[in-house]
């Protein structure tokens, strides 16, 4: 192999932890060369970028997740025997799961309405409190709200916010917020592990199409019930991405203060400017900053050769903020996306592909329409926002507003009936 393509000696683990989102897209700026390779927890690896790049990633004859997703983000994001964690059949039988729960007009509708409706009752007590941490608040009110549409039973949602929040801000971190994570995840695991026994037993009932029935009674491409632990896990993986959705709606009130103009058109009866805002969201605010699977084969990507077993990142943020891609990337621009919607392969923040057959994240549409309906209703409350640490630390993975966005002198406007929403203007 020639000199300019071996994998580099030093490891960039550290350094990955130190620059954070920026260590990969400062990687592919300085690199002559159309893949970036380094080495990452001893493994060699190599990091890919652009629409072309997703397609190939996602092609399960070059890359594989199973073997890929290191065992800390497992006993923390995602939980031991997730769907993540297969290929081929095998996924599509669980992924098929998944979609049926969390794609068609039918089902987003459902949760949009039970999260809408928690929203709804809890912004009335806002008023009468002197602040109010919007982070952990909508974390609350999206637990209360999926877990009524999964119908799960809640003793104590402000644990079970917490749980599932630090599960996914422990993930790709070591130290406390890491173990906090851990601890978090076997907590829940066993939370919904006895609840799929009990139900089972008969001892507890499941609505039926709910999705604690529809995990209960599915079966694996070898026709075997999912075990409690397994039907567990997945419950969460349902459940815990609905909640991150407050990551970004801290992110939307983060946009909304640092362009005042956008809250007028956001709080507009305008669906079609909800949903470009709700992209650019996601677009735009850091979330996850690549995927990683691994070489099930020798490849070659673009004249470069990637040995097979090396670990193949996705570079997500990079990809969302490239200047080849989106006119002025690091812009907040809502109006890019009202009339050319985007391509499936070039805003990737929940991951690429196809979604019924690859590992593109199929709770996408719920969290684009929760994004829809959440958003405006925040731009139509009037408050004031104190003096406080607004940064995102892009060195902090995942990153989020340093402050939780604190808001005070809340008021509530008089619910308005809307519409389906006009057209874009």
């Amino acid at each position: 192999m020639d000199q300019s393509r071996r994998p580099p000696l030093a490891d960039s683990s550290l350094a990955l932890l130190a620059k954070g989102y920026g260590w990969l897209p400062d990687r592919r700026r300085r690199s002559a060369s159309p893949v970036v390779r380094a080495r990452l927890m001893g493994q060699p690896a190599v990091a890919l970028h652009g629409p072309e790049a997703v397609r190939f990633f996602y092609d399960e004859r070059h890359v594989e997740r199973r073997t890929a997703l290191p065992g800390p983000v497992l006993s923390t994001l995602f939980g031991h025997g997730a769907v993540h964690t297969l290929d081929g059949q095998a996924h599509r039988t669980r992924k098929d799961m998944f979609l049926s729960l969390l794609t068609g007009p039918q089902a987003v509708a459902g949760l949009v309405e039970h999260v809408t409706t928690v929203w709804d009752e809890a912004v009335q007590s806002w008023p009468g409190r002197p602040s109010v941490v919007l982070f952990d608040e909508v974390s609350r009110i999206l637990t209360r709200g999926v877990c009524r549409w999964a119908a799960l039973p809640l003793d104590d949602v402000d644990r079970v916010a917490r749980d599932l929040v630090a599960m996914v801000d422990g993930f790709a971190t070591p130290g406390p917020r890491h173990w906090l994570a851990r601890r978090a995840r076997a907590r829940s695991e066993a939370w919904l592990g006895r609840l799929v026994q009990d139900v089972r037993d008969g001892d507890t009932a499941a609505p039926a199409g709910s999705a604690l029935d529809v995990v209960v009674r599915h079966r694996d491409a070898d026709g075997r019930l999912l075990d409690p632990h397994t039907a567990a896990v997945e419950l969460l993986n349902i459940v815990r991405p609905t909640v991150a959705v407050c990551w970004f709606v801290s992110y939307a009130a983060h946009a909304l203060y640092r362009g005042p103009d956008l809250r007028e058109r956001l709080s507009e009866d305008d669906t079609a400017y909800a949903v470009a805002f709700a992209h650019e969201l996601r677009r735009f605010y850091p979330f996850a900053p690549f995927l990683g699977g691994r070489a099930v084969t020798d490849l070659e990507w673009q004249g470069e050769p990637i040995p097979s077993g090396t670990l193949v990142l996705l570079d997500l943020y990079g990809q969302n903020h490239d200047p080849g891609l989106w006119a002025d990337p690091y812009t907040f621009e809502p109006g890019r996306f009202l009339h050319r919607p985007p391509e499936r392969d070039e805003l990737i923040p929940q991951g690429g592909g196809d979604r019924a057959t690859g590992h593109r994240c199929p709770g996408e549409d719920i969290t684009i329409a929760l994004l829809r309906a959440l958003c405006p209703r925040l731009a139509r409350l009037d408050y004031t926002v104190p003096h406080q640490d607004l940064r995102i630390p892009l060195n902090r993975l995942p990153s989020r507003v340093r402050s939780g966005f604190v808001i005070e002198g809340v008021r509530v406007p008089a619910p308005v009936h809307h519409g389906a929403g006009r057209a874009s203007r």
